[in-house]
């Protein structure tokens, strides 16, 4: 028989366990601007799903798709700066550096997810085309447009940047480069030819 603890504290639950993980990277004022940036992603993500269901437009749809993989970096942010707070345990003595890879993985493959969602769409489309009202679909892609450069230009994401870093280049983005570099070089070259530089 062992000792009898009768005021034993309760086993926090999976949700108090996040909540308090969360208040541990909220509490840091760096974690702040990703956060902002999550809220800000959630409102226009919400904005342009509605935008999307009134307008039917497929441009619209894929715009969408991708702030909802900006709000997976976002969250992938967080879980970089949640990593370097925590410290080695004896369960993860190699501390918590996985938990990025799984979010990068796990960010890339629903961004293919939603990239194969709008291509089988886009061939139904192609077939049957539907009516698509154009009243917010400039204003949708606008801000959809802006708040994704916005995002890519304001936050430095420490795993995507690794990704892209240590990822080689494939021979059809060696192609594309070296296509476009000759229509590139060809376009500039009949330029001058019709309107040469002055001496």
């Amino acid at each position: 028989m062992g000792t009898i603890h009768l005021f034993r504290k309760p086993q926090r639950s999976f949700f108090g366990k996040l909540l308090r993980e969360f208040r541990l990277v909220a509490a840091d004022r760096r974690s702040w601007k990703i956060l902002l940036f999550g809220v800000i992603n959630l409102i226009c993500t919400g904005f342009l799903l509605m935008w999307c269901s009134s307008t039917n437009s497929i441009a619209l749809t894929a715009y969408t798709y991708l702030t909802i993989f900006d709000l997976f970096s976002l969250m992938t942010c967080l879980i970089s700066y949640w990593v370097t707070l925590r410290k080695p345990s004896p369960v993860y003595s190699f501390g918590f550096e996985r938990l990025e890879v799984l979010a990068v993985f796990a960010s890339t493959v629903l961004a293919q997810l939603g990239a194969l969602f709008i291509l089988k769409e886009s061939a139904e489309r192609f077939l049957e085309q539907p009516e698509i009202h154009t009243g917010r679909l400039l204003v949708g892609t606008f801000v959809a447009l802006c708040f994704n450069l916005f995002t890519m230009l304001s936050i430095r994401n420490k795993p995507f940047a690794y990704v892209s870093k240590a990822a080689s280049t494939s021979w059809l983005q060696e192609h594309v480069a070296d296509l476009s570099r000759s229509l590139c070089g060809n376009y500039f070259r009949t330029l001058t030819s019709i309107f040469p530089f002055p001496e």
